[in-house]
């Protein structure tokens, strides 16, 4: 069971981080396209599923945000990511500002692969 949630787990966040990334390279070349009804619906079904495979595993597991410093890191990196994420797709006023929220967003993704991987909240010590 825990092998097939992880691997769910895993398959729902490489979808989230490649329609974030084809999210913020529209916002940037032809940002038109962020208005069609799929990619303003899909990013919610998938984002959704990840963070239920994500609880299903923590209670696989018994390791919680708040008592394992990992997990806590990566809940705190999730939250930087979306409010950077909201910035770029939405709600900064210029593109300078989205771009440099598109950057610290894919940023925080990065930090949240690699605690994930290393099971550390300092991944690089």
């Amino acid at each position: 069971m825990y092998l097939a949630l992880k691997h769910t787990h895993i398959t729902f966040a490489v979808l989230s981080i490649l329609l974030f990334s084809l999210r913020g390279f529209w916002m940037l070349t032809t940002p038109e396209k962020l208005q069609r009804r799929w990619v303003k619906i899909v990013p919610h079904i998938i984002d959704t599923l990840l963070l239920l495979s994500a609880i299903a595993l923590t209670v696989s597991i018994n390791q919680y945000p708040f008592t394992h410093d990992w997990l806590t890191a990566k809940l705190l990196g999730l939250i930087a990511y979306i409010v950077l994420g909201t910035i770029a797709l939405k709600r900064g006023k210029t593109r300078n500002i989205r771009l440099l929220a598109l950057l610290m967003a894919l940023t925080c993704v990065a930090y949240i692969v690699w605690v994930a991987f290393k099971h550390s909240a300092l991944p690089w010590l």
